[in-house]
């Protein structure tokens, strides 16, 4: 009896990092390696004319970052599980992949074992963190908003300091309108001043 395996590819933009799971997941049995992308972009053009079954995901990476990438695909490749991957031992990091629908989270220091188990069972239906970040999801109170591309646009200009004038004139909108912007967003990400939604948007990646 043939045993289909597993069609995996994996998407990060360091060749050590590449290298390293090239060589686990071409020795695992229950799996095959399709191929391997620095680009999230390159990956997606190859998922339009590849079956793949699962992606291991990098979220810190040029051009689309994991964050873009992961909504990208949920929404065109439903069935495609994705597993992010990546060296931020972060309760506010992983609880958004998750949110946006990663089937796991591991982080980079994996074993082979883990890696290869992490890959089987999402498969199966089972969604996968590594052991290190578990106790610190499991007290995490941190909520995930809904950000607009327009609002993402003010925050990442408040963020580097410009006023609310300065905000209108640059994108073509009244005062009013970034004001108006400026309290979504405060009250989205649960913060009382502008000070405190950088450093939360910051620490969970929106900036």
């Amino acid at each position: 009896m043939i045993i289909e395996k597993i069609k995996v590819i994996v998407i990060d933009d360091h060749p050590l990092v590449l290298n390293g799971f090239e060589h686990i997941l071409r020795d695992a049995e229950s799996i095959e390696l399709l191929a391997t992308f620095s680009n999230a972009k390159l990956a997606i053009s190859f998922l339009e004319q590849q079956h793949v079954d699962v992606i291991l995901l990098d979220i810190n990476m040029p051009e689309m970052d994991g964050f873009e990438a992961i909504q990208y695909v949920q929404k065109k490749f439903p069935m495609v599980h994705v597993v992010a991957i990546s060296n931020l031992k972060e309760a506010s990091v992983a609880t958004r992949m998750l949110h946006y629908g990663a089937k796991g989270y591991l982080l980079k220091n994996v074993s082979a074992e883990e890696l290869v188990d992490a890959v089987e069972q999402v498969c199966e239906g089972k969604q996968i963190v590594s052991l290190e970040m578990r106790d610190m999801l499991k007290t995490t109170d941190y909520e995930v908003p809904f950000v607009t591309r327009r609002e993402s646009e003010v925050l990442a200009l408040l963020a580097s300091g410009l006023t609310t004038a300065d905000i209108a004139e640059k994108i073509f909108i009244s005062p009013l309108t970034v004001e108006s912007h400026r309290r979504n967003l405060l009250q989205k990400f649960k913060v009382n001043n502008v000070a405190s939604l950088i450093h939360r948007a910051t620490e969970m990646k929106f900036i």
